[in-house]
């Protein structure tokens, strides 16, 4: 999105009035917590201030996309968590507090990027799952050949022609020898 981010990693200014409105600079609109919470995301760089006073009270509006979040949808912050973050205010320990979780999540979003790289390199060089492409292959060839009048999914099939001919070839032998045992 364009009109968020910045030119030259310039961070984005939002002013927040009285009125509780969020108004974007850059792009001269209103906006909600929605979207601060999309441009987070999206990786964007913003600074909210009060538009009275000019204090920067980015935190605090961060802290508040976190509200809604924790008690619009799935909860991701669990309750032991919450009630140790809190007996950590005023704490000996709190000046730590910051560094450490930053640096934590640093490294759980770096682990994370880590862990999918190596299951997408897994997957593709795993011979079981070819198997069971080539297997799914077969089946749709075979579910096909079952299915009488059914021809536009046996020509969309990845199975060339021969092979579909074959196991048809074979269903019909099949179905001759089951007639013959059932007389």
């Amino acid at each position: 999105m364009a009109e968020h981010s910045g030119k030259h990693g310039d961070t984005v200014i939002i002013k927040k009035y009285a009125n509780r409105r969020l108004y974007n600079t850059r792009s001269s609109s209103y906006i909600t917590l929605d979207h601060l919470a999309k441009m987070t995301r999206e990786g964007v760089e913003f600074q909210v201030l009060d538009a009275k006073s000019g204090t920067d009270i980015t935190h605090q509006i961060l802290t508040q996309i976190i509200m809604e979040e924790e008690s619009g949808g799935e909860q991701m912050l669990p309750v032991n968590f919450l009630r140790q973050l809190i007996c950590m205010y005023g704490n000996s320990m709190q000046a730590l507090v910051p560094h450490y979780l930053e640096a934590s999540m640093d490294n759980f979003r770096a682990n994370q990027a880590k862990l999918a790289k190596a299951f997408e390199e897994t997957i593709g060089n795993n011979p079981l799952a070819k198997l069971a492409q080539q297997n799914l292959a077969l089946f749709k060839a075979a579910a096909s050949a079952l299915m009488p009048g059914n021809d536009k999914s046996a020509a969309a099939s990845a199975e060339p022609r021969d092979d579909l001919s074959g196991l048809r070839e074979q269903m019909a032998e099949m179905q001759r020898r089951l007639d013959a045992l059932g007389k």
